[in-house]
């Protein structure tokens, strides 16, 4: 589970992202889920955008992605939905001291 202080972090970190990954009309499909999980490999937090033309509300497809890929939902500010998963491995990002 993300802190409060840890979350406000990865937002900030999240605001200079582009979305890399688009939900569209067919929602969270096989392709999207697995899209996700490469990149939250490669790079531990992912900005998602859900096209108008989707048919699911987007508060649904950010939990459906948050279970199809086991990672923490950080920020979901209009149709911009915010993941991370640390990557135990190869970590990404280091939180700084005290977080």
């Amino acid at each position: 589970m993300l802190s409060g202080k840890q979350k406000s972090y990865l937002r900030s970190l999240a605001n200079t992202l582009e979305p890399i990954i688009q939900v569209g009309k067919g929602g969270v499909t096989e392709t999207v889920a697995s899209a996700t999980d490469q990149a939250l490999v490669a790079r531990e937090i992912v900005k998602i955008s859900v096209l108008n033309n989707c048919l699911d509300p987007v508060d649904v497809v950010a939990q459906d992605l948050v279970k199809a890929t086991d990672s923490y939902l950080v920020q979901q500010v209009g149709r911009k939905i915010v993941l991370y998963r640390p990557n135990l491995e190869n970590p990404v990002i280091q939180f700084p001291p005290g977080l």
